[in-house]
């Protein structure tokens, strides 16, 4: 998908990524000063909810925005449990930077709507009702968009719709900000579209929300794309399929090859969050490979080979289920049922107890890169990889979604506190998501791809030349240009 934009307020750049070219926005600090023009007429941002991105986007626009006429306003529920946090973050109803929620979507000129998906989808009628005509909503997340597909609604006709869609968690979209103070261009890479625009004004609306959330680097997309690609990462590589691999490989490296638990969790869990993902992200995914001697070459090899096609069946079956709708709608119906049935935590279990013990005890000395996980870990990538650029989305969308928000602002975070906090504190759609399709993954890798590996199945010298000589390398190449200016500092 080749997509080009007029601005008037930014410079763009042109990239090439493989043998494709994309234009692009490049953020950084030196851009605000562009933000008044960029918003000019909007006299009120309402930022509507306080979850994973709603802190995090609040006080970066309103730290952005300092000094101009643009004031940043909490929208939350009447007697929110949230209300001490935003108090705590600087928001007052006294300073009139915080209210009721509809009271703020109806004084805004700008509405970014980041309250749950399944809140989404049961306010939207009182939402829409609410807006000004001739305001813009903003949307992080294109699931409002396939959710009305779904329902056969659409979006008032008198009002902007755009996306900026940030490349990872909240916690990270704050803390490389907050980092950026210090190194300019320090923050997490935005996707954003304009899916409706009445006055002309919405793409630099969107550039001017994401520069001013920090964002180093911002590519265009559509909210159809966004909420596919979106929603599949996360049940695919970004957490669901990572879930999966670990704990299947886990539980094979215990039983079938004798390793204490704490072995196996290094192997496992600290191979993937640590070493892999730190090569991947600065040296690209060939990389990980290239860098094994002539017996970890051949492990990998082999199990590569024997992963890639269970990797890509169970991507493909969960990319069809979002397009269609039906991922949508068991998110819809789960919100339901947690009256009764409160989604439970995973981080008790046997295995990430071990993590924890593991992860107190780590020094200063490098983890050494498992061939066979490595192996497995970047056939499941090259998968969705491969199967992103199969469904038309473009080479910047493809590499985020599946490299660099894993490798740059997830995969950290589960480093740092393990994969189990990440699943029990990601949005509600991703923990279930997550839920309902890590076990899957474990299960095809566990059954097809390390059954194929013990009866001696031979190496797909075919499939493995596909992987040395993919383009999406020269894509990544490009990458470590486009990725944050610092490496992201999780700990505090």
């Amino acid at each position: 998908m080749k997509t080009t934009f007029t601005t008037e307020v930014f410079e763009t750049e042109t990239i090439k990524l493989a043998d494709t070219e994309e234009m692009i926005v490049k953020g950084g600090r030196d851009k605000f000063p562009l933000l008044t023009k960029a918003f000019q007429g909007i006299n009120q941002i309402g930022v509507i909810g306080w979850g994973s991105q709603g802190p995090a986007q609040a006080q970066n626009l309103r730290d952005s925005l300092e000094g101009t006429d643009v004031k940043v306003k909490i929208g939350l529920r009447a007697n929110s449990s949230s209300m001490a946090d935003a108090k705590k973050a600087g928001f007052t109803e006294e300073s009139g930077t915080m209210g009721e929620m509809y009271q703020v979507i109806g004084e805004s000129d700008m509405v970014i709507l980041l309250i749950s998906d399944a809140a989404q989808a049961d306010n939207y009628e009182k939402i829409f009702d609410n807006l000004k005509s001739g305001s813009t909503l903003g949307l992080s997340h294109g699931f409002l968009l396939g959710y009305l597909k779904s329902i056969g609604k659409s979006f008032p006709a008198d009002i902007n719709v755009i996306g900026v869609c940030p490349k990872g968690m909240g916690p990270s979209v704050r803390r490389l900000y907050v980092q950026g103070k210090e190194v300019n261009g320090a923050g997490i890479n935005t996707s954003f579209a304009v899916e409706q625009d009445v006055d002309g004004r919405a793409t630099d609306l969107a550039l001017g929300w994401a520069v001013a959330l920090g964002a180093p680097f911002i590519f265009m997309t559509t909210l159809d794309h966004e909420y596919r690609s979106d929603i599949f990462g996360e049940r695919g590589i970004l957490l669901g399929a990572v879930h999966g691999i670990v704990g299947t490989l886990y539980r094979r490296y215990v039983m079938e090859e004798g390793m204490s638990e704490e072995d196996a969790f290094t192997a496992s869990v600290e191979n993937v969050t640590g070493p892999i993902s730190r090569t991947i992200s600065h040296d690209g995914i060939l990389r990980v490979y290239e860098q094994l001697d002539d017996n970890g070459k051949k492990v990998f090899e082999r199990i590569y080979s024997l992963a890639y096609g269970p990797a890509f069946d169970q991507l493909l079956e969960i990319y069809e289920e979002v397009a269609g709708g039906n991922e949508i709608r068991s998110v819809i119906m789960a919100g339901s049922r947690f009256s009764r049935f409160p989604m439970g935590k995973i981080d008790g279990t046997r295995m990430w107890k071990v993590g924890e013990k593991v992860r107190a005890a780590r020094g200063d000395a490098q983890i050494v890169v498992n061939p066979f996980t490595a192996g497995i870990y970047c056939a499941v990538m090259m998968a969705q990889i491969d199967l992103l650029i199969e469904k038309g989305h473009c080479l910047s969308e493809v590499c985020n979604e599946s490299v660099i928000e894993a490798v740059d602002s997830l995969n950290p975070f589960m480093h740092y506190k393990g994969v189990a906090f990440m699943v029990d504190n990601c949005s509600t759609t991703a923990r279930l998501g997550t839920r309902k399709w890590g076990p899957r993954f474990d299960y095809i890798l566990h059954q097809q791809a390390l059954v194929s590996y013990d009866q001696g199945t031979p190496t797909d010298e075919k499939l493995i030349e596909a992987f040395k000589t993919h383009y999406i390398h020269k894509a990544i190449a490009t990458c470590p240009t486009l990725r944050p200016a610092v490496d992201i500092a999780v700990v505090g």
